[in-house]
C-alpha cells in the first residue's frame, strides 16, 4: 500500500519543533560532558560518514553540553537533522534511536540530571534506498531561444524512474523548474502542486511537480528609498533597470553587482512588488542606507627582503549626490633596509571617480601621483598623470581605457642619469571567474594589458604588451586541497633598453613574483650590474591545503626569465625558487606567512627570505 512518506520535510513542513524541545535549547547549566558512540547498520561507509557528519553530538564530543538540558536539546535536534540526512540519501524508513545513559532522548525531561560522564549511544537502521517509480515536471517550461536564460539542470539524469529517489534531487528539480520560468519572463513562478508519495512496500517514491508560471512580465519602474545624500534618480539609473524590457533575475542581480561596486550604500536591497500590474509591469522598489561619508584606512606589508611598508588613505564618498569619490594616500616603504629616509621609497597622490558615465557600467577616473622609489637597481622620482574610463561588460569581463602622461628621473649604475618624458595610452582587459578573490578555489583570472607610448627626450615610439592568466582547481567537493598555477608573458618592442625608462622594462623577483629572490634581482646581467629587460617569462605553481577550518598550509614553486630581446631568446638563465608558507584563514582573506629558497642564488639573493600579507600570493 502507497503511503505518504511520513514528515518529508521538502515544502516547508517542519519536524520535532515543539515548546518543550524550545525551553531545553534555552536553558544553560552546569556544563555536562559526555561520550558519543554512532552505531549505523548496513555496512554502507557513505551513508556512515553522512550520519556522522549530520549528527550535532558526534561534531561537538570534544566539549561539553550546556548542562543536561543542553544534551537532551542537541539529541532532539540531532533526530531531525539525521531524518533529513536519511532522506537526502534516499531512504524514507530509517529507525533512529538516541539514548543518553540509556533513557531514549525524546522522553527525557529537560531538568534531567546525568551526573558526571554521560554516555549517548546513536543508532540508525537506514533501511533500504527507495527509488522513483515515477519523477515528472508537469507545465515544464519551453527551451529558451536565449542562451542567456538557460537554467543549468543539474539533476536531469536523477530525477528519472529507476534512480535513487533522494529529496535532494526533488528540491534541486523544483527549483531549477521554477528559475526556468522566471529566466523567460515569469516572476511570480511557483510550484503549485508537488505530490510525493513513498510505497514502502516496493521502496519506491512517486514524485510529480507542478509548476504554475503565472503572468508574463516586463519591468515597472524602480523607487528608491532610503538616500540621505544620493540622488535617488541617479541610483534608479545605476540599477540598469529598463521599464518596459522583460522581467529577468540576471538584470536584478546585475544590478545589485552595480550599488555594490559604488562603494556607498551600507546595505541595499530590491524588493519586487507582490503581484504583476494589470499592464503586465512589474514594479521594484530599492531600498539603501548609505555609508559615512569619509573613511580613513592604514595598512602594513613586510618581508626580510623588502623590508617594511607603511600606507595610510583618506576616502571621501559621494561628493556631489551621484557616487563621486575622491581617495588621498600616501606610502612609504623601505623602512628597515636603512635607517636614511632619503633612502625610503615615498608615493603619494589622489584619485578621483565619477561612476555612471554614459553608460551604468561605465566610470571616469582621473589620478595623480608623485613617487620616490629606491631600488636597488636605481632610483626613480617623477610624477605621473593618467585619465580614462573602466567599464564592466558583464560580471566576469572588464575593460579600461587611459590617456596617460609621465615625467621621471632615473638615477642608476648602468645607464647613469637620465630623463624621461612619456605620453601615450593604456589600455587592457580583464576576466575574473574566481569565486574568491583573496582566496579563490576555482575559477579563471586572465589580464591582458596593451601600453603604446612616445618617449620624447629620446624620440622613441614604443609599446609594452603583458599577459597574465591564473587558474584554480579544487581537488575535493569541500576544496580542502586546491591547486593553483599562475604564467605571465611581457614584452616591449622596438626602443633599445638603454633608450627605455627602466620603470617600464622587466624585472623579476620578490613576493608577487619569484619568492626566495631579491626584490627586482632578476633581470639582465650587464658589466655595471642587473638591468630591466624587454621581454619576461613567469610562473608559480602551489598546492593549498587547508588543514583544519582556520589553519593552511601551502608549498609553492616559482620561476622567472628576463630577456634582453623582445623575443626571448633565453640566453640567461631561468630562476627557480621553492618553499612553503602557513594560511591562517579570517572572514577577510588568509594571512600569508611565506618561507622562500631560491635554487639560483646571485649576489644580493638572500638564502632564506619570508613574506608576510594579506590573502593568497596568487
Amino acid at each position: 500500500m502507497a503511503t505518504p512518506a511520513e514528515a518529508f520535510q521538502i515544502f516547508g513542513l517542519k519536524l520535532f519543533e515543539g515548546k518543550q524541545d524550545q525551553a531545553a535549547e534555552d536553558v544553560i547549566g552546569t556544563p555536562q560532558p559526555y561520550e558519543v558512540e554512532v552505531v549505523v547498520s548496513g555496512g554502507d561507509s557513505d551513508v556512515e560518514d553522512r550520519i556522522r557528519s549530520a549528527s550535532s553530538l558526534w561534531n561537538n564530543r570534544e566539549k561539553p553540553a550546556s548542562g543536561a538540558a543542553g544534551l537532551i536539546a542537541s539529541a532532539r535536534g540531532d533526530y531531525r537533522r539525521l531524518l533529513d540526512t536519511s532522506y537526502a540519501l534516499g531512504r524514507y524508513g530509517p529507525s533512529i534511536s538516541i539514548t543518553i545513559n540509556g533513557k531514549e532522548a525524546a522522553g527525557l525531561l529537560p531538568d534531567e540530571e546525568f551526573g558526571g560522564m554521560a554516555r549517548v549511544v546513536i543508532t540508525v537502521d537506514p533501511g533500504p534506498q527507495f527509488a522513483f517509480s515515477n519523477a515528472q515536471v508537469v507545465n515544464r517550461a519551453p527551451t529558451p531561444t536565449n542562451r542567456r536564460d538557460r537554467v543549468e539542470d543539474a539533476f536531469k539524469k536523477e530525477f528519472l524512474p529507476g534512480q535513487p529517489a533522494r529529496s535532494g534531487v526533488i528540491l534541486g528539480t523544483a527549483r531549477t523548474a521554477v528559475e526556468e520560468w522566471r529566466q523567460q519572463g515569469y516572476p511570480k513562478a511557483t510550484i503549485s502542486e508537488q505530490r510525493v508519495v513513498a510505497a514502502h512496500d516496493t521502496d519506491t517514491v512517486d514524485a510529480a511537480l507542478v509548476v504554475d508560471p503565472g503572468p508574463y512580465a516586463v519591468f515597472g519602474p524602480v523607487s528608491v528609498t532610503g538616500t540621505e545624500r544620493m540622488n535617488p534618480e541617479f541610483v534608479a539609473w545605476m540599477t540598469g533597470i529598463k521599464p518596459g524590457q522583460e522581467y529577468d533575475p540576471d538584470e536584478i542581480q546585475a544590478a545589485r553587482d552595480r550599488l555594490a561596486r559604488l562603494g556607498v550604500f551600507r546595505a541595499s536591497r530590491i524588493e519586487e512588488a507582490e503581484t504583476v500590474g494589470a499592464d503586465g509591469m512589474l514594479p521594484l522598489t530599492l531600498f539603501v542606507q548609505e555609508r559615512a561619508r569619509r573613511r580613513f584606512s592604514v595598512g602594513a606589508t613586510y618581508s626580510t627582503v623588502d623590508g617594511l611598508g607603511l600606507e595610510a588613505s583618506w576616502l571621501h564618498r559621494n561628493l556631489f549626490g551621484r557616487a563621486e569619490s575622491i581617495r588621498f594616500e600616501g606610502k612609504v616603504a623601505g623602512i628597515g633596509e636603512t635607517i636614511d629616509p632619503k633612502k625610503f621609497t615615498y608615493r603619494a597622490g589622489a584619485t578621483f571617480t565619477m561612476p555612471g558615465l554614459y553608460t551604468p557600467d561605465t566610470d571616469f577616473v582621473a589620478s595623480l601621483y608623485g613617487d620616490r622609489e629606491v631600488l636597488e637597481r636605481y632610483t626613480r622620482t617623477g610624477v605621473t598623470g593618467q585619465a580614462g574610463f573602466t567599464h564592466q561588460f558583464d560580471k566576469q569581463l572588464s575593460g579600461r581605457l587611459f590617456a596617460v602622461g609621465t615625467y621621471n628621473k632615473f638615477e642608476d649604475d648602468v645607464f647613469g642619469t637620465r630623463d624621461f618624458v612619456t605620453a601615450g595610452f593604456l589600455g587592457g582587459l580583464t576576466y575574473d571567474s574566481r569565486d574568491n578573490k583573496t582566496d579563490a578555489t576555482e575559477g579563471i583570472y586572465a589580464d591582458l594589458t596593451l601600453e603604446p607610448y612616445y618617449e620624447f627626450n629620446y624620440g622613441n615610439a614604443a609599446a609594452k604588451v603583458v599577459g597574465e592568466v591564473r587558474g584554480y582547481y579544487s581537488v575535493d567537493d569541500n576544496s580542502r586541497f586546491v591547486v593553483a598555477g599562475r604564467a605571465k608573458i611581457g614584452a616591449i618592442f622596438d626602443p633599445p633598453i638603454s633608450e627605455t625608462p627602466p620603470d617600464k622594462l622587466f624585472f623579476a623577483g620578490g613576493g608577487g613574483s619569484v619568492r626566495g629572490y631579491a626584490y627586482r634581482n632578476i633581470g639582465v646581467d650587464t658589466p655595471a650590474g642587473v638591468a630591466g629587460g624587454r621581454s619576461l617569462i613567469e610562473g608559480s605553481a602551489e598546492v593549498r591545503v587547508r588543514v583544519t577550518p582556520t589553519i593552511g598550509v601551502v608549498a609553492f614553486a616559482d620561476a622567472g626569465y628576463v630577456g634582453e630581446d623582445s623575443i626571448p631568446d633565453f640566453s640567461e638563465d631561468l630562476r627557480i625558487g621553492v618553499g612553503g608558507g602557513l594560511r591562517y584563514l579570517t572572514g577577510f582573506g588568509p594571512i600569508r606567512l611565506d618561507v622562500a629558497t631560491p635554487l639560483d642564488r646571485r649576489s644580493g639573493d638572500p638564502s632564506v627570505a619570508i613574506y608576510v600579507g594579506i590573502g593568497q600570493a596568487f
